[in-house]
């Protein structure tokens, strides 16, 4: 990597802002391009995102800029942290000079109305691109605030992997490599779900035991689901799988937690989205995964519940009930009783 060559990174969101800083201190020059002329300006002038991540110092390495086309041509290595549903409108009509540049998706969500995940997207824009996401238990305030965190590079492309192993790599940041895109992508986007029936669970005073019975059936849920689309199941033992949903399922620095605490409070789903004021991928992932689930026969009860909590005027109570009524099945389901998988 030339040093005079600079770094994009797509969004002016908290995990956008936070990836950004890591690049600066690493000494790589960054273009965080961003929508909002006026938010460019105010992290220009106060070096600070007050909307995302208040109290956080923007590096000085950080250029906040509002001009896609320049940003895109000006850079090869380019982090895409918009929301899902911004993703395809934002990038498709520059997709002429997105050619042999290395995208790396940091969204952790899902296309809702066809099932694709953000490197897909990506791929289909810009056929010619070089693709790879980043994904694992990165809370985008411990992350600004240099809590040690680690995360995992996935593409098939083994020279993007380095690349990106190079630029994030730091005293407090760690980045592994996996070539299982498909499987870390979809860990991330899938354990948004789960983290809000975590947050409700909280909120109504549910015990250890009981947070403890919905993580580990969560990701018996959520591997098996990935498998049954072809990702590999030992990609959720690691980061991007157990990692992000331990994480998402136990801080209510998560986004989509917070919205599932404030469902537990009471408050509607469109109160508690608007008391977030800013995009829970949970909610969107939910929709979209619960029809997939149906379509692909997998057994889901988890998503079932809580679409069922969301948008069929169940409780919580009731789902858990429902839950415990339900026919216990192997604890894991990948592992036969003699041990190999």
């Amino acid at each position: 990597m030339t040093e005079q060559q600079p770094v994009a990174v797509l969004g002016g969101g908290s995990f956008g802002t936070a990836v950004a800083n890591l690049l600066a201190e690493n000494g790589l020059g960054v273009r965080q391009w961003m929508r909002d002329p006026e938010q460019a300006e105010a992290m220009r002038t106060h070096r600070e995102n007050p909307r995302y991540l208040k109290g956080i110092k923007v590096h000085a390495g950080v250029e906040p800029v509002t001009d896609l086309l320049a940003t895109l041509q000006a850079c090869d290595l380019i982090f895409v942290a918009l929301p899902s549903s911004a993703l395809r409108a934002v990038l498709a009509p520059h997709a002429d000079c997105l050619k042999g540049k290395l995208l790396v998706s940091l969204t952790k969500g899902i296309e809702a109305h066809t099932f694709k995940l953000m490197s897909e997207i990506l791929q289909e824009i810009a056929p010619d691109a070089r693709i790879g996401v980043l994904s694992g238990p990165n809370l985008a305030r411990e992350v600004a605030e240099h809590a040690l965190t680690a995360t995992v590079v996935a593409s098939e492309d083994d020279e993007l992997c380095q690349r990106v192993q190079e630029a994030l790599h730091g005293r407090t940041f760690r980045v592994y490599a996996s070539n299982d895109r498909f499987g870390v992508e979809l860990g991330g986007a899938l354990k948004n779900v789960y983290a809000i029936i975590a947050g409700m669970a909280v909120a109504l005073g549910m015990g250890e035991n009981t947070k403890s019975m919905l993580i580990t059936r969560a990701l018996a849920e959520m591997t098996r689901f990935a498998v049954s689309l072809g990702a590999n199941p030992m990609t959720f033992l690691g980061l991007a799988g157990v990692g992000d949903l331990i994480v998402t399922c136990s801080s209510p620095k998560s986004r989509n937690y917070q919205v599932g605490f404030a469902l537990g409070e009471g408050l509607s789903l469109e109160e508690a989205v608007t008391r977030l004021g800013e995009v829970a991928e949970g909610v969107n992932t939910l929709k979209v995964l619960k029809a997939r689930a149906q379509e692909l026969q997998v057994y889901m009860p988890l998503v079932a519940g809580l679409h069922a909590i969301l948008f069929e005027g169940r409780t919580l109570n009731q789902v858990i009930e429902l839950l415990m009524r339900g026919e216990p099945k192997t604890d894991v389901d990948f592992i036969s009783t003699s041990g190999f998988i």
